[in-house]
């Protein structure tokens, strides 16, 4: 029996997957929400990575305040321009001198943001197309405190929580990894697909409609045949992809706005609507699992940016999503998990004020089947909640 306050129930009403109706949404990482989450972590793992090259260890700091402008566009097929950039103001509080040594913050967050533009956004010209500003102040004196001595488990910054769920539904499945696969081996093979493609999915009973919105790169779309031709391209990879998931029915419609008669298009020069008129700030878009889950309970706490040491907007979101996982696939019989843990400020982080796991079991199984497993794992991974720190700042872990 763990000392720690775990509780173990049975969840009241249906599966999600069972429910009638499911809605399920992603942010691509060339959504302006998701850009400034990505800027957010970008640089709170610079920062993080300064201060132990220089102190030897981490020092308060939070970068969860980045906010986009959006920017003025004149998209054009074989290649438009930007008229007016994009403004990210980089926002935040960090520790800028530790006993006498003083750290260059600002130059690192510019830095990494930059990086990190130039990296994600093959089509956006960091140097014309966007302006990145910065403007970090210092931290507030008792917050920096409650880091605690070194060596010690930091103690909670904050009273608040984090929830996480496994396993994904079918549709979960498919709108994370349509948003993630158009991003990666799609988009490396057809440029004229942009970074911003956001994915809606909606089940009703066992038909599934996936909606897409996929912004495309004038540089590589000629004319109107040749767009047409890359939403059709989408439209059937998302189609063969679904089927990996599902053998529900699945229909997918994308750039579902297109007026071919008016000219109307999802036409881009950057691949993200930032240029046109799409403002962006952190924690609008995605939660800790890289998914928006309505009919699931969420944290509103934006985890991109927060300090990996002691934010518990950061640390018990990915944890919880950490800790269903693990249980789902090392304990048989659940069909469903949810994990709430909640913090007390000043309180150690490994031992949350209480962690609540929620189980939906399979026909034939009781909670008091599987309660001193799940029990056992929530223990272990709490125990062991430095590790999710050195992920993070390592970038093993995703935020969003």
């Amino acid at each position: 029996m763990s000392e720690r306050n775990i509780r173990i129930t049975q969840a009241s009403g249906q599966a999600v997957e069972d429910e009638r109706v499911e809605v399920v949404e992603r942010k691509g990482i060339g959504h302006p929400d998701s850009i400034c989450d990505g800027l957010a972590e970008a640089v709170s793992q610079a920062l993080a990575g300064a201060y132990l090259d220089r102190v030897g260890k981490v020092l308060h700091y939070n970068t969860d305040e980045t906010q986009l402008v959006a920017g003025t566009s004149a998209p054009a097929f074989g290649g438009g321009e930007v008229i007016e950039p994009i403004y990210l103001l980089l926002v935040g509080r960090a520790t800028k001198e530790y006993q006498g040594t003083r750290i260059p913050t600002d130059t690192i967050a510019l830095e990494a943001a930059r990086e990190y533009l130039d990296e994600t956004f093959p089509h956006l010209d960091v140097g014309s197309d966007v302006i990145v500003d910065v403007r970090l102040g210092e931290g507030s004196g008792d917050l920096q405190e409650v880091f605690g001595e070194d060596g010690a488990v930091p103690m909670a910054n904050d009273t608040s929580y984090g929830v996480g769920h496994a396993p994904l539904t079918e549709t979960e499945q498919i709108v994370l990894n349509t948003e993630r696969r158009l991003n990666g081996e799609y988009t490396d093979e057809n440029p004229e697909i942009g970074q911003d493609i956001k994915v809606m999915g909606k089940r009703e009973g066992d038909e599934i409609d996936v909606t897409v919105a996929a912004a495309t790169v004038d540089a590589h779309v000629n004319d109107i045949h040749e767009y047409r031709d890359a939403v059709e391209g989408v439209r059937e990879f998302v189609a063969d992809l679904a089927t990996e998931y599902t053998d529900r029915d699945v229909r997918v419609q994308v750039n579902t706005a297109d007026d071919y008669e008016e000219g109307a298009i999802y036409l881009t020069t950057t691949g993200t609507s930032a240029e046109q008129g799409d403002d962006g700030s952190v924690g609008r878009g995605n939660r800790a699992n890289g998914l928006i889950t309505p009919n699931r309970p969420m944290s509103m706490e934006a985890t991109s940016g927060k300090n990996p040491v002691n934010h518990i907007g950061k640390i018990y979101n990915l944890l919880s999503t950490e800790i269903a996982e693990s249980v789902v696939a090392e304990v048989d019989g659940i069909r469903q998990l949810q994990v709430r843990l909640l913090s007390q400020i000043g309180s150690p982080i490994d031992d949350p004020h209480v962690a609540d796991a929620t189980i939906i079991t399979a026909d034939g199984v009781a909670i008091s089947d599987v309660e001193d497993e799940v029990e056992a794992i929530i223990d272990e991974e709490l125990a062991d909640i430095t590790g999710v720190t050195e992920r993070v700042i390592d970038g093993d872990l995703s935020t969003f």
